[in-house]
């Protein structure tokens, strides 16, 4: 598919804060850019008020941003859909939309988790759904992944990502479509690798986040980082994800940004958790979704079904799903047999 310059027609598919950020990217470059969500009293504010009052308010959209709970429509007219809907509602949503996918259709997936109940992410979510319904040759999946907090690119602060996909010439066409004076992309044919870093490093960012709320300092913070992103890259490397990766944007970028960030809610978690408070509040108590909370679970069966060791992912585990004490993780941690980095 080779898409104009201007005025070809792209649906973002998720009316979050990054869903919203970039749809706002897209459509500043004059491509009509429907942005869906499934909350009708939400698209119609959003319409009334020219902006995402409630997940990125200041943001005002341009003339081609068009808010709408219309699926059949945007996703029936879009060459490209960019899926920015939560893991765990991604095969639901995905299942509307295979109906009305026209022919050549490429879909980026900026989603960073791994379903729960198939331990898939999400291109191989849509691997499987196309194949059963007999689409898979006639669309090309992506993946969008780096250190990049919606606000931040709303408002034009200066962030590099990269684009994912197995052919490489798509993936330069959406290099291009994406880019801006402010928006720099990169590209990776590693689909898995990227989509691997990108959900696991929410993890690290969670144990991070409980050793902040500790009142832990930066030395722990930093091995923490270090420790996780050797985890990580471990799991990557087993199921065949490409080194370099881990390295990048994807994996030490986002893992340095997701850690250490204000604006991150992975770790905002992980701190109240390291300050006494119970998890079924601090998520009753947010606005968006921390992806890293149902990911652990992910990733926990995951590393086991594989016997891969991943003892930070362990603890983070134990720490949600089994209610541990988190000073007593940390000493856990602290306390296994020494061994050579």
């Amino acid at each position: 598919m080779i898409l104009s310059k201007k005025n070809s027609t792209i649906t973002v598919v998720g009316a979050g804060s990054w869903g919203t950020a970039i749809a706002g990217i897209l459509s500043s470059k004059g491509h009509t850019t429907f942005l869906w969500g499934h909350r009708r009293e939400h698209m119609e504010k959003l319409k009334e008020e020219g902006q995402n009052n409630k997940y990125l308010p200041g943001f005002f959209f341009g003339k081609n941003l068009i808010p709408t709970t219309d699926l059949k429509e945007a996703v029936g007219e879009s060459e490209i859909l960019c899926m920015v809907v939560t893991s765990q509602v991604y095969r639901s949503v995905f299942k509307e939309i295979l109906p009305n996918l026209r022919d050549n259709t490429i879909i980026v997936s900026a989603v960073k988790g791994i379903e729960n109940t198939t331990l898939l992410t999400m291109t191989q979510v849509m691997e499987e759904e196309l194949i059963h319904n007999g689409k898979k040759e006639s669309v090309q999946l992506a993946v969008l992944s780096g250190p990049s907090f919606a606000r931040e690119v709303a408002d034009n602060v200066p962030t590099a990502v990269t684009i994912g996909c197995r052919n490489m010439s798509t993936a330069r066409m959406l290099q291009d479509l994406f880019g801006t004076d402010t928006f720099r992309v990169y590209v990776s044919t590693d689909v898995v690798g990227l989509e691997v870093s990108a959900a696991f490093k929410n993890i690290i960012a969670i144990a991070t986040g409980i050793c902040d709320g500790l009142g832990y300092g930066m030395n722990t913070r930093a091995a923490l980082i270090t420790r996780g992103l050797a985890e990580i890259t471990r799991y990557g490397m087993h199921i065949g994800a490409d080194l370099q990766t881990f390295s990048g944007l994807s994996g030490m970028g986002d893992l340095i940004l997701t850690c250490t960030g204000d604006l991150s809610r992975n770790r905002s978690v992980g701190v109240q958790l390291g300050r006494g408070k119970k998890l079924e509040q601090i998520l009753s108590e947010m606005n968006m979704v921390a992806e890293g909370v149902k990911t652990t679970l992910s990733g926990y069966k995951l590393s086991r079904k594989n016997g891969i060791e991943m003892p930070i992912l362990e603890q983070v585990y134990k720490i949600l799903y089994e209610n541990k004490d988190c000073s007593k993780a940390v000493q856990d941690l602290l306390s296994r047999d020494m061994k050579a980095e």
